[in-house]
């Protein structure tokens, strides 16, 4: 099997159909829905943190849930530490080069380091991003019934004129905090 198999991406008509299997998987095999926000209810519930009435059911029948998650964490890990790639992301040259007039110029790995590392924790910049994105997220997440895979992998194979309505809010939040919310908290570092 030849390491670029392993450490490269995969073409879409390869990485789409595996994940969008997934779901008629899950369906058919399992009875469950796909997607990995609820998994932090069932961790909640789990270990018992409130007595709210939202908490309290059955998380045990979750347990597939919480192994999913674990599985796609453990993936990451695996692949970070024994699949290293110093590959430049796959951005296009114009994106390249707004990100570097705002200072963005390290394009290897996952992310931006110069946003996203323990060196920069202290700077605004990162602890807006860390603090009010999580909060947005976790608050979406919730608000929307949903995280974006559940909703644009699972809701739109079951035709959810909701989840639709959720992709495209997802889309123009997108687009919004990428034109707009960024530009701003990069002037602050």
């Amino acid at each position: 099997m030849s390491s670029q198999l392993i450490s490269g991406p995969w073409p879409w008509y390869i990485a789409g159909p595996a994940i969008g299997l997934m779901v008629p998987l899950l369906l058919f095999v399992l009875n469950k829905s796909f997607g990995v926000s609820s998994s932090l209810k069932h961790l909640c519930a789990m270990c018992a943190i409130s007595n709210a009435r939202f908490f309290k059911y059955d998380w045990k029948k979750e347990t597939w849930n919480l192994i999913f998650v674990f599985g796609i964490f453990l993936g990451a890990v695996l692949v970070a530490e024994y699949v290293p790639s110093d590959s430049l992301v796959g951005i296009s040259d114009a994106t390249a080069e707004k990100l570097s007039g705002m200072g963005i110029t390290d394009f290897t790995g996952l992310m931006p380091e110069q946003l996203f590392s323990f060196s920069h924790v202290l700077s605004p910049a990162t602890l807006i991003c860390i603090v009010l994105g999580g909060f947005f997220v976790g608050f979406g997440t919730r608000y929307a019934g949903g995280c974006t895979s559940g909703h644009a992998i699972m809701g739109l194979s079951q035709f959810s004129l909701g989840s639709l309505v959720a992709v495209i809010g997802f889309f123009i939040g997108g687009l919004f905090v990428s034109w707009i919310v960024l530009p701003s908290i990069l002037s602050l570092i």
